[in-house]
């Protein structure tokens, strides 16, 4: 813009809503206040919409009230909010990181999952899902069965093979799998100042019978990024940063409810603490060494190099169960 230009004065704009036919006295109390936007929130068309807002509002001034919170308090924690959506881009959600350090991505997730004991006899349990974390992307090249999803030299070889079953024991074929994880350094691909292609993540298919194979590296513990509003409201917490080493997954298939999991391999000292509460006992899994040469060549990978090897099944549930858990689940907390 030129020095002599000056911009453009926008004519303010009504959105063209009346004001509302309703009793609403002046907020001279705080109380007032509340009750006034309960009354305008029952203007909105949907229900759960509705319902939503409603809970948030008076869960939201609960908390002003009952803290008795700062003008100063108040201002610092929008400055707080606007920092992290000023630090998000389209490869670093900064938003996603403060869900998931407040353990609000892993409450969503376990009422949206919730994991039912069948009393059908035979009946497996579904396999749990685990927070997404802000790190997918949706470019994960394709994987051909047993190929590799990490580039050479990024880390110690790891083998990951399974079936994907229904919970009645019966292979689900053709299930697309997205799954990625860190190199031996801690870092995910987006993380790295240049990065060419995806790396360390990929997308493949279960065969006809179910069972999937694919060679990725040895995921490791690493910092959840702190160079942003999250890592200093950590510090202020007095928490760590640490997740515990784990391999993503991602599952659909035609029919099942989509299952968004990761593997937490046994005795990681961050297991219990994950900064982002996204571990379950029914995920934490163990490796058997592959040292053999044969079995080295076999898998896939060079000659003189050793590996581990990772045996998991993964159980989806239907639409329907899942329909099902989850209205069994609301039901069970208005009681």
């Amino acid at each position: 813009m030129a020095d002599t230009e000056k911009p453009v004065q926008q004519k303010a704009v009504s959105n063209g809503i009346p004001p509302p036919d309703l009793d609403l006295p002046y907020p001279d109390k705080h109380e007032i206040i509340t009750d006034n936007l309960l009354k305008l929130t029952e203007l909105a068309p949907d229900e759960r919409t509705r319902f939503i807002f409603k809970n948030l509002i008076n869960h939201v001034h609960s908390f002003v009230t009952e803290t008795n919170i700062t003008t100063a308090e108040w201002r610092s924690a929008i400055e707080f909010l606007t920092r992290t959506g000023q630090t998000c881009t389209p490869l670093r959600q900064e938003f996603i990181l403060l869900s998931d350090i407040l353990g609000v991505s892993a409450v969503v997730d376990a009422i949206n999952n919730p994991n039912e004991v069948s009393t059908e006899p035979g009946k497996r349990l579904a396999t749990e899902s685990s927070v997404l974390g802000p790190f997918f992307t949706p470019d994960a090249p394709d994987v051909a069965f047993g190929d590799a999803i990490a580039s050479e030299g990024k880390g110690e070889y790891l083998y990951v093979e399974g079936r994907v079953l229904d919970t009645s024991g019966k292979p689900v074929p053709n299930a697309t799998i997205e799954t990625w994880e860190t190199d031996e350094n801690g870092f995910y691909d987006t993380q790295y100042a240049e990065r060419d292609h995806p790396d360390c993540r990929g997308r493949l298919k279960a065969n006809s019978e179910g069972y999937y194979q694919y060679r990725a590296v040895v995921p490791v513990a690493y910092p959840i990024p702190g160079d942003g509003p999250v890592g200093d409201l950590l510090l202020k917490l007095g928490r760590h940063n640490m997740r515990p080493n784990h391999l993503h997954l991602m599952i659909t298939a035609d029919g099942f409810s989509p299952l968004t999991t990761a593997l937490y391999p046994e005795g990681d000292i961050y297991l219990a603490s994950d900064a982002v509460f996204g571990v379950k006992k029914s995920l934490v899994v163990s490796y058997k060494d592959i040292s053999n040469e044969d079995e080295v060549k076999k898998r896939g990978y060079k000659a003189g190099g050793k590996g581990k090897l990772l045996e998991f099944d993964i159980v989806l549930s239907t639409v329907e169960e899942n329909e099902g858990a989850r209205r069994r689940f609301g039901e069970a907390q208005k009681r």
